[in-house]
């Protein structure tokens, strides 16, 4: 990873823990910039003011904000004088249960690389927390700005989950949905739920999107023919019964279901069908190496014998000469 975005200590009681953040995600979406289609010039935005519509070089350039019919500019030497705190320390101010957090709360997230001897209370923290099943809260300056957090282990890691402070959360501006669920209805989805409950494993998905645009580029690059329009679904119908919806997606859920054990055991039979005959294989080249051998001992006994009959002979016919 690259050198880290910031450098500091975690405050744990009178426990100190250096540790050196890094970006823990990333965007694959590729930089899809804008060029000019007749001659795929690369378009450039000007910072033009509205007022004498000048270019305006980055050094007469402020910040500001609109209070009313009037702007407020703000300049450097302005923030510099704001009470930003500068702390390399991010304090630890109190433990709580991983489920008093709604994630809507999480903004972005940090993987802690343990400094130079700090490998003993790393540990330490970590095993607390995963022992307690806690969440540890902190403060934390970023890039200026002072934010809540959540420190969590994963794996074998300490992860910083950047915060939004509870005015930045918005309240929505409608009403929830009204009525109430039956028992037969949640009885039916219960069961459509249990059928597609599965252990979550995000390398199952892909993001498909991304992958045609992958294509398409690398097509337009090599100047092969992109790929065609891909047609889309037809929509559902809509089921007015919120009974007939749930059972014909818990039968059709089944159906998926029994489809993949029968194919679950076409592979199994194969499988089974393959080891017999690699069995029969093995047992007929040990019955033919056995027959060879049989054959070989058996040559090998005739010409004994062949050799002890003639060797009588040739005794024999001496004695007589003798």
């Amino acid at each position: 990873m690259p050198g880290g975005i910031w450098s500091g200590t975690i405050a744990f009681g009178l426990v100190s823990i250096p540790v050196k953040l890094h970006t823990a995600t990333s965007s694959h979406d590729p930089a899809l910039h804008q060029y000019h289609a007749e001659d795929a010039g690369r378009i450039r935005y000007w910072k033009v003011c509205e007022i004498d519509e000048e270019v305006v070089p980055p050094a007469e350039i402020v910040k500001g904000v609109e209070v009313g019919d009037e702007v407020v500019l703000i300049d450097d030497e302005d923030l510099a004088d704001l009470p930003v705190s500068s702390s390399k320390t991010a304090d630890v101010v109190e433990f709580v249960p991983a489920e008093q957090i709604d994630p809507i709360h999480y903004e972005k997230s940090y993987y802690a690389e343990p400094g130079d001897g700090a490998e003993k209370p790393y540990v330490l923290l970590r095993q607390a927390l995963i022992d307690s099943g806690k969440l540890a809260i902190v403060r934390i300056t970023l890039r200026r700005r002072e934010t809540l957090a959540v420190l969590r282990p994963r794996d074998d890691l300490l992860v910083i989950h950047t915060m939004l402070w509870p005015d930045e959360i918005r309240k929505p501006q409608f009403t929830a949905a009204a009525g109430e669920a039956r028992k037969q209805e949640l009885a039916m989805a219960a069961t459509l739920i249990d059928s597609m409950t599965a252990d979550f494993n995000p390398e199952d998905y892909t993001d498909a999107y991304q992958e045609a645009l992958a294509d398409l580029i690398e097509a337009k690059a090599a100047g092969r023919s992109t790929p065609g329009k891909q047609e889309k679904a037809a929509p559902k119908a809509k089921v007015i019964n919120l009974m007939d919806a749930l059972q014909k997606s818990v039968d059709a859920k089944g159906a998926k279901g029994r489809t993949a054990q029968q194919a679950a055991k076409k592979t199994t039979a194969k499988k089974t069908t393959a080891k017999k005959a690699a069995a029969k294989k093995t047992t007929a080249k040990a019955a033919k190496k056995t027959a060879r051998k049989a054959a070989a001992k058996k040559t090998t006994a005739r010409k004994s014998t062949a050799k002890t009959t003639a060797a009588k002979k040739t005794a024999a016919s001496r004695r007589k000469s003798a």
